[in-house]
């Protein structure tokens, strides 16, 4: 994992793209760091952090569209894989080595709040300050290894790029879209058996067992009926809450308050944890193909 991670990285900065990442981060924050604070005499670093989300959508694209899409392009990933590397020594290496570069630039706008540090008359909210940049990275973490999965799905950089731009967007517009969404026990049941079934796909599309996949499907379908016929409130707002699952700016507004949630901080390692694992995943079922 150590050989793949200092290879990314090293790329990162023998090719134009991590210098680029670094110099347009610093340039967007200081944009929202002369506009939030410095014109208007405001001491909230937070909010200079909150309105420079809009760079997961560009800088985050650009991070992670290369990472397995050039290796599938140049085809060198079956080099890769044929490595005596493991996938997930593989997966995990590329994201923490996006992610290292990541957490570089981040820490590099430090300079900012340090200098209204220098020149406050009355202090800075020192609590805010440290929970919006836990929050940042955070977030930044949990869009790279979305950003990750995607770059595996696909050998254009472009498309990837896209992609990823997409997702994120949907993700930051998440919580607006879950309350469009109906909150009725039936729309739930609905909504609940078509996650079963996709389950029961995923399943078949990993194993190849149609028999096993079947029975998943069965019994998912007949637990979730017997549930909703014995207490349909446990369908009320089900798809809201799957929804909300996935906005996952919604919890940075807390953290950038300074408060350290430990349910908040688990939330943003597991988003990120699932979407490593789905993207080993892929790459397992490919290198058997």
């Amino acid at each position: 994992m150590t050989a793949i991670y200092k290879k990314e990285l090293r790329a990162y900065f023998t090719q134009m793209v991590g210098y680029a990442f670094l110099a347009f981060m610093l340039l967007l924050v200081g944009m929202f760091f002369i506009f939030v604070n410095i014109f208007p005499s405001s001491g909230n670093f937070g909010s200079t952090l909150a309105n420079a989300g809009i760079l997961f959508f560009i800088l985050v694209p650009i991070l992670t569209m290369r990472l397995f899409s050039e290796e599938t392009r140049h085809r060198t990933d079956q080099l890769l894989f044929t490595s005596p590397l493991t996938v997930a020594q593989i997966v995990v290496g590329k994201f923490l080595a996006a992610f290292s570069l990541f957490v570089i630039g981040v820490g590099a706008t430090v300079l900012f709040p340090l200098i209204m540090r220098r020149y406050a008359i009355d202090g800075l909210p020192t609590s805010q300050i440290v929970g919006s940049y836990i929050g940042f990275i955070l977030v930044g973490a949990a869009c790279i290894a979305v950003g990750m999965f995607i770059s595996v799905l696909t050998d254009n950089q472009i498309i990837a790029a896209v992609a990823t731009f997409a997702a994120i967007y949907a993700m930051f517009i998440m919580e607006s879209i879950a309350m469009t969404m109906p909150i009725s026990a039936a729309a739930s049941l609905v909504f609940v058996a078509a996650l079963i079934l996709a389950v029961a796909a995923i399943w078949y599309y990993s194993t190849r067992h149609w028999i096993s996949s079947a029975m998943l499907a069965v019994l998912g379908l007949g637990a979730a009926v017997g549930l909703y016929f014995y207490d349909n409130l446990i369908y009320d707002a089900i798809i809201v809450r799957a929804l909300l699952w996935f906005s996952i700016y919604t919890r940075f507004h807390v953290l950038s308050h300074g408060v350290l949630n430990l349910a908040d901080l688990v939330y943003y390692f597991s988003f990120a944890a699932l979407f490593v694992y789905l993207t080993m995943n892929i790459i397992e079922k490919r290198k058997w193909r």
